[in-house]
């Protein structure tokens, strides 16, 4: 990104918003060839100009034109070898061509009923129009592909709302007032939050003040779209600053009260203003820790793991405060939270899951991990493993270097204890000594709910005392069943 202060920084951004353009030439020369044989116009718009100015990559291609929805669906007929027209109720035509999808939209200057976000579909006869009904202006640029006097693309850039100041500034502010664009979809205002995180971007003064004053109205919004924004929010590259931004305004009142109500609990250890920010820390370290891209079951366990805390706070004596259980009591506020947002069951399973073992590895000091414990420890995550270590590393904020390194020190060893275990004993696979089949042979039983508690009797003692010869089992399934119906 340009330096702000550069007086060279907005042709910079020009000049490589112009770059990709001429490297989509082949592709996008024939195209505004067609359109210019119909006598319209072709732009591309939104975050497609954003990105390519910020040199992120440009996948999809997004356009507006004067071209009303059934000539674009011609035009691309003819340009594209598959065309589809789900969104042409809404003026929006999609084809894809040597690999690269483009989406092409006619002017809109739609009608908002201000209960809604769903607009009366009004299509446009200028850019400007268009442009200006969006909602950032830094997403309000447009390139035209305009051509010159050979029909070779000559592109020309357009700003009429100084989205190219924004860009620079690196600041998000509405097109029209704020209040005008977010009564018009409230959505808007989870976009920006969505923005801070992806881009670092600071939302504008008066941007920031018609969020706080009119956090109430996303609940317009339906729990997937919150959904929808929130994943890109929390898959962004500073999620916790996305975070902040919907706490300080108030919208995460409506969206995710649990997390502002982290702002009242003093952490235990009394290093940090409040459980609230040693959240907020978490998370951002655990997307320092990982090695694979995002991950976000990873990063809505950290910001979720010390939400139980308010409901489990309780004095201590001799001063201070304990949170006993917060995990358990979290995890299932985890579990509701990430349900009433239509999450898939696999998210709120893992992420509930995480949350309920981030403490149990603050259970044990440094050496006290026998072997049951780390077969239990690794059986209980199964393939959350990888998570759940970062989860804990992730979870040591203390500013206290010489404990802070203890801790890591103790988790290593820990880890060392599950790859020395594992390299005698399949840690990922830990079943009992003897299946099914044959504890109902030894105890001529029939296929019953007896057989699944003499297995998970068996499964225990596996956890317990590690691998038995066959011998050895047979006579403690016997000794139990015995003790079972004495």
């Amino acid at each position: 990104m340009p330096d702000p202060t550069d007086p060279l920084a907005a042709p910079a951004l020009m000049a490589r918003a112009q770059d990709v353009v001429g490297k989509h030439a082949a592709l996008l020369e024939p195209l505004a060839r067609l359109f210019a044989d119909r006598g319209e116009t072709l732009y591309m718009v939104g975050g497609s100009v954003r990105d390519a100015m910020l040199g992120r990559g440009v996948h999809d291609l997004d356009f507006t034109t004067s071209a009303r929805p059934e000539v674009i669906q011609e035009i691309l007929t003819e340009w594209g070898e598959k065309v589809w027209d789900t969104g042409i109720e809404f003026g929006t035509v999609s084809a894809i061509r040597h690999g690269e999808t483009v989406e092409i939209t006619t002017f809109r200057s739609d009608l908002y009923d201000g209960v809604t976000r769903n607009p009366e579909v009004t299509f446009g006869d200028t850019l400007e129009g268009d442009l200006v009904r969006r909602d950032f202006a830094c997403n309000a640029m447009a390139i035209e592909l305009s051509l010159n006097d050979e029909l070779r693309l000559s592109p020309t850039f357009h700003d009429p709302v100084d989205g190219l100041a924004d860009l620079v500034q690196q600041v998000l502010d509405t097109p029209q007032e704020p209040e005008v664009s977010f009564r018009d979809d409230p959505l808007r205002m989870l976009r920006a939050a969505r923005f801070v995180s992806q881009l670092g971007f600071t939302v504008a003064d008066r941007v920031f003040a018609a969020m706080r004053d009119m956090a109430p109205e996303i609940g317009r919004i339906t729990a997937e779209r919150v959904q929808a924004e929130l994943d890109k929010l929390m898959l962004g590259a500073r999620p916790w600053e996305g975070i902040d931004l919907l706490v300080a305004t108030g919208l995460a009142e409506h969206i995710l009260p649990e997390i502002p109500a982290l702002q009242l609990e003093t952490d235990e250890h009394m290093q940090h203003k409040d459980v609230y920010r040693h959240s907020l820390t978490v998370l951002r370290q655990a997307t320092e820790l990982e090695d694979e891209g995002p991950d976000l079951k990873l990063r809505w366990a950290a910001l979720l793991h010390d939400i139980g805390k308010p409901a489990t706070r309780a004095p201590k004596e001799g001063g201070g405060v304990t949170f006993h259980h917060h995990e358990v009591v979290g995890a299932k506020m985890a579990r509701k939270r990430l349900k009433a947002l239509k999450y898939p069951k696999h998210v709120i399973t893992d992420v509930g899951q995480l949350v309920f073992l981030h403490m149990r590895f603050h259970g044990f000091g440094e050496g006290q991990w026998t072997d049951s414990a780390v077969r239990r420890y690794v059986t209980d995550a199964g393939e959350l493993l990888p998570k759940l270590h970062k989860l804990v590393r992730a979870d040591s904020t203390t500013r206290n270097a010489k404990k802070a390194a203890r801790l890591q020190r103790t988790y290593d060893h820990l880890e060392e204890r599950i790859a020395d275990i594992a390299a005698k004993e399949d840690l990922a696979r830990v079943r009992p000594d003897l299946d099914g089949n044959e504890i109902m042979q030894i105890l001529g039983l029939q296929p019953g709910p007896e057989v699944g508690k003499a297995w998970k009797y068996l499964k225990e003692l596996r956890l317990e005392r590690g691998e038995l010869d066959h011998d050895e089992a047979v006579a403690e399934l016997k000794a139990w069943w015995e003790n079972e119906h004495a």
